[in-house]
């Protein structure tokens, strides 16, 4: 009899592990609160660790026509446009860390894992179906959706974002923390932008107190923004809304013209608050198990969301392995144990790296952004090397 597995969310952390799941022998049910997954979110950046994730289960080859791969990841200064920072990664990457660096539409990586899961499993995934919470049963766990409705399984996976139901029923009641910044999103055809389209790269621009990243998606025809700004408090109501350009471009005052002119010509602006969590003490309840970020939420400032949320759905799949019954939580134990100090990790070098970019002062950004100058102009290879414990990181195939 085939193990069965609940997801709970269809994200991107939510489908790896199902279909990571599902290769290795289990039958599973992903439930997603809304009542479609439509093109929501904006661009990513899918380091090569994630890369290698996503060929291991078969869905890079639905992204060819959909990613970019960006010649370089730089640093400039976000008012001048002055270059810090020039790290080649078209081909080298590969060469490198055993996969390329790509960024893709968010929509379009969502589609190519929906795509997998289906030729998988047909109707994996129900939309519309909103959970409540979970309960313990004999030798498993099972879902409470919010109509009452219960089922049951083997193993309960929670990936159901930062204000995770799952986790909050696993853990407790606690509010995410507001990390003093918010964050705009844009999207713009390059076509658009004309002379003043951003350079093919992953491109940080960094100034005082706020910092923006620029990318490309749709294999290259369409330009995304991110802009991050730090404010004291946040006093939204919503924790996503349409923003204000006006707001935006007084944000940006004065930056290099790709930026306002991005910002100027934006269709729409989202702004967001940006959350997150202090390391939990464990992951799992039993039968019962998170990922992403219901378990580690985290900046984006090393592009790893939804990068760490791929690792955890195949990790997560590979430490269960032949796992039954009462093996299951030990599994899940041993999930969290060789996962927390790298996603620990991930979120201290996150946060690290939003204080870099944020240097006020001409006199800080002297002091931080000389040595990175200097390093890239005279041992990029070393640059390179701070990077190899994350993106060389070692993909065992699964236990299929």
């Amino acid at each position: 009899m085939r193990r069965q597995a609940l997801i709970v969310g269809g994200g991107i952390g939510g489908l790896c592990a199902a279909i990571s799941l599902r290769l290795t022998g289990w039958d599973v049910q992903v439930f997603e609160q809304a009542s479609q997954i439509t093109e929501i979110g904006a661009g990513l950046q899918v380091s090569p660790n994630g890369v290698k994730i996503l060929e291991r289960i078969g869905v890079m080859e639905r992204l060819n026509s959909a990613l970019f791969e960006p010649e370089a990841i730089e640093i400039r200064m976000g008012i001048s446009g002055r270059p810090i920072l020039y790290l080649p990664m078209k081909g080298a990457a590969a060469q490198r860390w055993g996969a390329p660096y790509i960024q893709v539409h968010r929509a379009d990586l969502i589609t190519a894992l929906l795509a997998r899961l289906e030729a998988l499993q047909r109707g994996a995934v129900q939309t519309g179906c909103a959970v409540r919470g979970y309960a313990p049963c004999k030798d498993g766990a099972e879902v409470i959706l919010t109509n009452g409705q219960r089922i049951q399984a083997d193993l309960v996976i929670g990936a159901d974002g930062i204000h995770s139901k799952i986790r909050h029923q696993m853990l407790g009641p606690d509010a995410p923390r507001f990390t003093g910044n918010y964050a705009w999103r844009a999207l713009v055809p390059k076509a658009q932008l004309d002379a003043l389209a951003p350079p093919p790269s992953g491109c940080i621009w960094a100034g005082p107190k706020k910092h923006a990243v620029t990318t490309y998606v749709r294999g290259g025809d369409v330009v995304n923004f991110v802009g991050i700004v730090e404010q004291t408090i946040w006093r939204e109501e919503s924790w996503s809304r349409t923003g204000d350009r006006q707001e935006a471009l007084a944000d940006f005052d004065g930056w290099a013209p790709p930026i306002t002119a991005i910002l100027e010509q934006a269709e729409v602006l989202h702004k967001w608050a940006l959350f997150d969590r202090a390391p939990l003490p464990q992951w799992h309840d039993g039968h019962v198990v998170l990922i992403g970020d219901a378990a580690h939420p985290m900046l984006p400032s090393m592009a790893q969301g939804a990068v760490q949320s791929l690792e955890d759905g195949y990790h997560l799949a590979r430490t269960l392995g032949a796992a039954e019954g009462a093996n299951i939580p030990a599994a899940c134990a041993r999930h969290y144990a060789q996962r927390i100090a790298r996603t620990i990790k991930v979120q201290r070098v996150s946060a690290e790296n939003l204080q870099l970019f944020h240097k006020s002062s001409r006199a800080a950004q002297m002091m931080s952004y000389a040595p990175i100058w200097l390093a890239g102009q005279l041992t990029p290879s070393l640059v390179h090397r701070r990077n190899d414990w994350l993106y060389g990181a070692a993909i065992p195939p699964l236990n299929i």
